[in-house]
């Protein structure tokens, strides 16, 4: 059941409970966390980035595969397809394009351009009934070619920024996109407090999920983080199960060179990895 996001994270942020945003690469991405989610009665955001977007094809294309999915397998757990740090142009085009949700990701203008331009996509967005995502503080580490060092968002910009009416909101607590590093110092705890305290019920969003060690996840969720976004980790079991299917041979064997097969193993890692983040966010039975 295709939505925007606004409900699902008003109802998680009032219950206490993260929604997982999974980024999704491929057809097969796709179907495997929509059913995940639908097992597990479980709201999801699908996350697309303008990189993924146009390796799938374009923003169109994206949209529809996942609106003529959702529609043929019959979901019927709450379904976002969000756009994941669109730039301002990016979108218009997810507007265009079908998509109910996106994200206008200006935490690396100025702050009065990040506000001015928030404030004009907030209007749009909500006139045609899109939920949006906005950022302050930028995730560190490199998205579509922003690169960030993972600085803390301002608590004052953040309410400033969520006073526009956002539906949710990204702030920067020292978390990162991609593999963190081994002298990586944690989240900034009391950086989220200070913004949940300016923000009230709004809900925040931690990027960069992958990596971030569980306990910390639970505290962050404790404190007001509504929506966690997860793409490394999928990425990497599905590589590695792959690539188990190819070293043991299983490529060679009848007709194991088959892409439908090839590709089942990364496919079912993926699954596993999306039921494993739900359980860990507590929206497990929450549809």
């Amino acid at each position: 059941m295709i939505v925007n996001a606004t409900e699902m994270l008003k109802k998680a942020e009032a219950g206490h409970y993260g929604v997982g945003q999974f980024n999704i690469n491929n057809l097969e991405w796709t179907k495997a966390i929509l059913e995940t989610a639908q097992e597990m009665k479980a709201p999801v955001i699908l996350g697309v980035s303008a990189g993924a977007g146009k390796y799938m094809g374009g923003f169109e294309v994206v949209a529809a595969m996942v609106r003529a999915m959702d529609k043929s397998l019959g979901i019927t757990v709450p379904v976002a397809i969000h756009l994941d740090h669109g730039q301002y142009e990016h979108c218009y085009q997810c507007i265009k394009a079908g998509f109910s949700s996106i994200m206008f990701d200006g935490s690396h203008l100025p702050f009065e351009e990040n506000y001015a331009k928030t404030t004009e996509l907030v209007h749009v967005a909500h006139g045609l009934g899109l939920s949006i995502e906005a950022e302050v503080g930028a995730i560190g580490g490199t998205e579509d070619g922003v690169t960030a060092a993972g600085e803390c968002a301002d608590p004052d910009e953040c309410k400033k920024i969520a006073d526009l009416g956002v539906d949710f909101l990204a702030a920067g607590i020292g978390n990162i996109h991609g593999i963190y590093p081994a002298d990586w110092k944690g989240l900034s705890f009391d950086t989220l407090a200070a913004i949940k305290a300016k923000t009230g019920d709004m809900p925040l969003v931690l990027h960069g999920g992958t990596g971030i060690p569980d306990d910390q996840v639970k505290k962050a969720v404790s404190l007001g983080v509504s929506k966690i976004n997860v793409n490394t980790e999928c990425q990497l079991v599905f590589t590695a199960a792959t690539r188990k299917y190819i070293e043991d041979g299983k490529d060679k064997q009848g007709k194991g060179y088959d892409p439908r097969k090839v590709l089942a193993p990364g496919t079912q890692a993926i699954k596993d990895k999306v039921a494993e983040k739900i359980r860990l966010f507590g929206s497990d039975g929450k549809a």
